[in-house]
């Protein structure tokens, strides 16, 4: 009976199991057949292999311009012997590299549309004006016949070296005003060499033509330009050191000396609104005194304005403050104010300190504060700290731009920027009584007024004056820059004016900027290296474009240090804007820590761009 009993039950289980299989394994086909229609349809991105990587890069430009980015700024953080190549230059080293091996190897050229790195190069323009605009006018004060001395130094040898030089040795045509724009990096002066071509000003020789010309233009550019690149970038950052300065010292010293004795950054400068040591302190007190039970607030504050009460706390809650709010026996009362008076008297006057957490955690925040009452101006602090200041501490005052020393008597006036400390309830009402707003700390970054600011830059950077058939335009990255100063400038008056920027956020657009700019430059740059290799020519066009490239600005900075005095990190920054290299600029503020380099930057950038475009034009007409 349990024999049949098993049999008739084992047999239906046996044929479920058959049949569960065969269902499984036909829905297993089905999937397998749907899977493969959906990825039918898929092409691959590429070819396999070291070829279908290049071949990626070229047909997405971004993936080449994030691999170039992540590979440099890796290999830029190695140091041998404390010389490193630095982000930049390990970016524009990582994508020269990527580019020559694409064209040699696998015959593909890149080109990856200039508008994206000329964007990129005008963000790190305005955001490095942002930061240095308070000081470029000290600067120019201080020493701008130095910065035009050093511009005048650096540029002169330059055309010296690359014209002579290639005179010399018996280059063709077109050679030298290649070097002069290669060793330069100011790829215009071949729009302008071109131009002399065009116009007829230069005819070359019997049996060449003006395209060979231009040709022997392009070559020697694209030989000069990426030895130059990288040069001018070690250079610059190790100038000081091979002159004995330390460059982070020095970098101490020039902020010093462009501050005017300042100790707090303007309004609307990097870390203006940073938390700084402050002898005021936040306290919390038992109410136990006679003398403090049964009064209310507005009178403890008329007999203590020093130490106002911030807050209350009673039965473990916070009671609103009003004037008319009075205290009990047993409230707990926080006060602010010079800690020293704290721990000495309040405790006798009030009663045992407390930890309570509730009445401790008080916020305290840094604001700047535009005076905008007239009946405020002409009054002392002394009288402004008599009618009670409600925990706001003056933590520095500005009058048009300038740090004046806080005293008792120092009166403040309408037009002043006053940096206070304080709790957000205290500040917003001392603001109210100055007559302005406060401007806080904020992660925001400004886009209304970098888009108006850099579209004004760019349209006068872009503005041109044609004298004797040459084209002079301040260009683009100059407009910029200065568009950032200007912006920086007003604020450093009015903090209301398009700020507080965000320092992580104006430091991103520095560094950001500028590498992704020459990552698109470098995938442009290598395809001419490789077609201008051959023969004993590339070895002429290196010789003389890095030495016209890397003596000039070695000669101009000793003038700075010897002849003139400067500073050794004003001299390399008007030494790096004489040489037109924004990369040398950020190897220098990566190398000293700071960016006061960029104070006489653009004076000698904008004289030497001017100049370089002149020469570079004579270069072609005087060739023989």
């Amino acid at each position: 009976m349990g024999k049949a009993f098993n049999l008739r039950v084992g047999l239906p289980i046996l044929f479920l199991a058959n049949t569960a299989s065969a269902a499984g394994n036909q829905m297993i086909a089905d999937g397998e057949r749907v899977i493969g229609q959906i990825f039918d349809k898929v092409e691959p991105v590429v070819e396999s292999g070291a070829h279908g990587f290049f071949q990626l890069l070229d047909n997405q430009p971004i993936a080449f311009i994030l691999l170039a980015l992540a590979l440099g700024t890796y290999i830029g953080k190695f140091t041998v012997k404390s010389i490193s190549l630095g982000s930049t230059a390990g970016t524009l080293l990582v994508g020269v590299i990527l580019s020559m091996i694409a064209q040699s190897a696998y015959d593909i050229t890149y080109s990856i549309p200039g508008v994206l790195s000329s964007f990129m190069l005008l963000l790190f323009m305005y955001a490095l004006g942002l930061k240095v605009g308070p000081q470029f006018f000290s600067g120019l004060r201080k020493g701008g016949l130095a910065f035009v001395v050093i511009g005048l130094v650096v540029w002169s040898l330059n055309w010296i070296i690359c014209f002579f030089g290639a005179k010399l040795v018996g280059l063709a045509p077109g050679y030298a005003t290649g070097l002069i724009s290669g060793s330069y990096t100011i790829t215009a002066i071949l729009g302008v060499g071109q131009g002399a071509l065009s116009s007829g000003a230069y005819v070359p020789p019997a049996g060449m033509s003006i395209e060979e010309v231009g040709a022997n233009m392009a070559a020697a550019y694209a030989i000069s330009y990426v030895l130059s690149s990288i040069g001018i970038i070690l250079l610059i950052r190790y100038l000081p050191r091979i002159f004995g300065r330390n460059a982070r010292a020095e970098a101490k010293l020039a902020e010093a000396d462009f501050s005017g004795g300042a100790t707090h950054p303007v309004p609307g400068a990097p870390s203006a609104l940073d938390m700084a040591f402050s002898p005021y302190d936040l306290r919390a007190f038992v109410v136990t005194h006679k003398s403090f039970v049964g009064r209310n607030i507005a009178q403890l504050t008329a007999d203590f304005p020093e130490a106002p009460i911030l807050r209350v706390v009673r039965d473990d809650a916070i009671i609103e403050l009003t004037d008319d709010l009075t205290i009990l026996e047993g409230d707990i009362v926080t006060l602010r104010a010079n800690v020293h008076d704290l721990i000495l008297n309040e405790g006798e006057l009030i009663g045992p300190e407390s930890d309570n957490l509730l009445a401790r955690n008080v916020p305290i925040e840094v604001a700047d504060v535009h005076v905008g009452s007239h009946a405020i101006s002409g009054k002392t602090f002394e009288e402004l700290e008599s009618q009670g200041t409600g925990g706001v501490e003056p933590q520095a005052l500005f009058r048009a731009g300038n740090e004046l020393p806080i005293g008792p008597k120092t009166d403040v006036r309408f037009g002043d920027v006053l940096r206070l400390t304080g709790p957000d309830s205290a500040l917003k009402l001392a603001a109210k009584k100055l007559g302005g707003n406060v401007i806080l700390p904020t992660m925001k970054s400004e886009v209304l007024y970098l888009a108006i600011a850099m579209l004004i830059g760019y349209l006068v950077g872009i503005m041109t004056v044609h004298i004797s058939g040459i084209p002079f335009a301040l260009g683009t990255s100059a407009g910029c820059i200065l568009a950032g100063v200007g912006v920086s400038y007003f604020r450093s008056r009015n903090p209301e004016f398009g700020g507080p920027v965000h320092e992580g956020a104006r430091s991103f657009l520095q560094d950001f900027g500028l590498n992704a700019f020459v990552a698109v430059l470098s995938a442009n740059v290598g395809p001419k290296v490789i077609s201008a290799l051959g023969g004993d020519t590339i070895m002429w066009l290196a010789l003389i474009g890095v030495v016209g490239a890397l003596v000039p600005p070695f000669i101009a900075f000793w003038v700075g240090i010897k002849i003139f005095g400067l500073n050794a990190i004003i001299a390399d920054g008007a030494t790096t804007g004489a040489r037109n290299s924004t990369p040398g600029l950020n190897a220098i503020i990566e190398e000293s820590g700071s960016s006061v380099a960029a104070v006489p930057y653009p004076v000698s950038y904008a004289l030497t761009t001017v100049l370089a475009l002149i020469g570079g034009y004579f270069s072609m007409v005087l060739t023989t």
